[in-house]
């Protein structure tokens, strides 16, 4: 079985995310469930298609968009950001510094870039405040791909794309932990909100390690011993949750397209 809680492990987090681990380990195997002694790191991508999945956080648009995703949603986390009510999150839609642009709507024919296509931060959530000003026709000149928020933050700073949507929860860690990435770049505004990502697991997992998991996450959000870790990521809570609660995200890609507006172009 393997673990992974790669989706928020900026360099200066990995011991959090470890030290959760283990304290999550440590409470499966008291319930006698033999879990992984350390997290994986390679691709979340991987991680995710993994039949030996035992927890992982997962994008929560992939989750419903791509049916060769076999995952069941454990819970829902909050986390201690501005503009994220609990078990939200957002997107922030920056820009240079010095653009002089205020509204989403002057960035018709400028470049955008995206950290992944079935992102819901860096391009469901981006796509649906496009399709508000887009009118149905192709919005941007070009639309490059980066591989992931930083990426595309830097993109945004060094003048390769003009405009690109960033995970709220990645924007926190960049400006604690690595400013300099931030420096030269503003934020042009917020997109909607949606279901923080989710915590999942293998959809095999049998149910009785679900009900284990779910004990886990909760006790490791309450415990004292765990605050600095829970601060470094932001954690403020974790919530049992479904995949019912992330079908939404689905609905937002189909209502831009309603809008004549299928893909972020």
């Amino acid at each position: 079985m393997i673990a992974s809680l790669a989706m928020y492990d900026h360099p200066a987090q990995r011991w959090a995310n470890d030290v959760m681990w283990r304290a999550i380990a440590e409470r499966l195997d008291a319930r006698g469930i033999a879990a992984p002694r350390a997290l994986e790191r390679r691709p979340v991508e991987l991680a995710w298609r993994d039949p030996g999945l035992l927890l992982a956080q997962c994008c929560g648009y992939p989750l419903v968009a791509d049916p060769a995703l076999a995952l069941r949603v454990i819970a829902r986390p909050s986390y201690d950001v501005s503009d994220c009510a609990p078990g939200q999150h957002l997107s922030r839609l920056i820009v240079r510094a010095d653009e002089p642009a205020t509204r989403l709507d002057a960035f018709r024919g400028r470049i955008a870039a995206i950290n992944a296509p079935l992102s819901n931060t860096g391009v469901n959530l981006f796509r649906d405040a496009v399709a508000g000003v887009a009118a149905g026709e192709c919005f941007f000149a070009a639309v490059v791909t980066t591989g992931s928020h930083r990426q595309s933050a830097l993109a945004v700073r060094a003048g390769a794309a003009d405009i690109a949507a960033i995970d709220a929860v990645t924007y926190a860690a960049l400006a604690r932990y690595e400013p300099e990435v931030l420096r030269g770049v503003r934020q042009l505004g917020v997109t909607r909100a949606s279901p923080a990502l989710p915590f999942v697991t293998a959809r095999a997992t049998p149910a009785a390690t679900v009900l284990a998991l779910r004990a886990a996450l909760a006790e490791v959000i309450a415990d004292p011993a765990l605050a600095p870790a829970r601060a470094a990521l932001f954690l403020r809570d974790i919530v049992p949750a479904s995949v019912h609660r992330y079908v939404a995200l689905r609905g937002l890609a189909h209502a831009a397209a309603a809008r004549g507006y299928p893909a972020l172009r």
